[in-house]
């Protein structure tokens, strides 16, 4: 795959621009933009202006000191917003108004995971121990615009997901699925990778990942259903795909970042951790009153 097939070299702004000024993509993208305001900025921003109103948990775990702090994977993590742009410019570039109908479901459901999410911060907020790390310019933004009670479920791990899913979906859907082969498998690393990257930035616990997964299950069981998402959590902390096959370029192309070194015996342990909490969730939920009731029961007794 050379570098221009890659999805990783696609602009957002070319996105931005075909969204809002194309008639029949701009009223989802405003939607979809109004959604994560509303959903993810404006509620944390009120919890933190009229505090106790809405309980807050914390969702640390033992197993997160297990896990190094890498800095510098926070391109990564901040890099989620961009995995799902760079997915739509890559398809409308490519493929124009065939994935004009396909791209506004992809915007459209963006917005509803927000607003998903959001079903489970307005009855309980959580957050974590977050080092204080200003060394790297990236630090200082997520410190000064993210008030970071919004963890559980992860909408990092969330977003990453529908993402890969529905790449795949999209080739797929546009008879594309066998040329695009290559393109899905690194989208789906990158998914991987914004994953870890959350627990290597310190910026999530190990208990936000399977709340997500959950999450997911239930928002798309079609797209995500529970045996994908196992066998998505059983390939965390995998190695990469090797690194001679990454696009050229200074910047860190998430799907063949190496992984720092994690102990074996604590990577067993994470993981198992992660399909049990997952499969619990998963339990719980078939005979919930709400999809959201083993997350809140959860956030309410840890």
């Amino acid at each position: 795959m050379s570098a221009n097939d890659s999805v990783y070299s696609e602009k957002i702004v070319y996105a931005f621009l075909k969204t809002f000024f194309t008639p029949s993509l701009s009223k989802v993208s405003r939607k979809c933009v109004l959604s994560i305001f509303l959903n993810f900025f404006i509620r944390q921003y009120r919890s933190v202006m009229f505090p106790g109103r809405i309980p807050v948990a914390k969702v640390d775990h033992p197993l997160d000191e297990k896990i190094p702090f890498v800095p510098s994977w926070i391109t990564i993590y901040l890099d989620f917003i961009g995995f799902w742009i760079r997915t739509i410019t890559f398809f409308l570039r490519r493929y124009g108004r065939r994935a004009y109908k396909l791209i506004g479901e992809l915007i459209t459901h963006i917005g509803k995971l927000y607003a998903y999410a959001a079903e489970i911060y307005r009855e309980n907020l959580s957050t974590t121990k977050r080092p204080f790390y200003i060394a790297h310019p990236r630090f200082i933004l997520i410190h000064l615009l993210d008030p970071h009670l919004m963890c559980i479920p992860s909408l990092h791990v969330m977003v990453a997901i529908y993402t890969y899913k529905m790449f795949a979906r999209i080739a797929k859907q546009l008879g594309e699925e066998e040329t695009l082969k290559e393109q899905t498998a690194e989208m789906k690393q990158g998914a991987l990778a914004i994953c870890q990257a959350v627990l290597y930035t310190k910026q999530h616990s190990v208990n936000c990942i399977p709340a997500a997964l959950y999450a997911m299950v239930c928002f798309c069981p079609d797209l995500f259903p529970p045996e994908e998402a196992e066998d998505f959590s059983s390939l965390l902390f995998s190695p990469a795909p090797s690194a001679d096959k990454a696009p050229p370029g200074n910047r860190v192309h998430p799907a063949f970042a190496p992984s720092p070194k994690l102990d074996e015996t604590a990577r067993e342990e994470i993981k198992s951790h992660i399909l049990a909490l997952y499969r619990r969730f998963l339990a719980e939920g078939k005979t919930a009153k709400s999809w959201g009731e083993p997350l809140v029961n959860f956030l309410r007794t840890i």
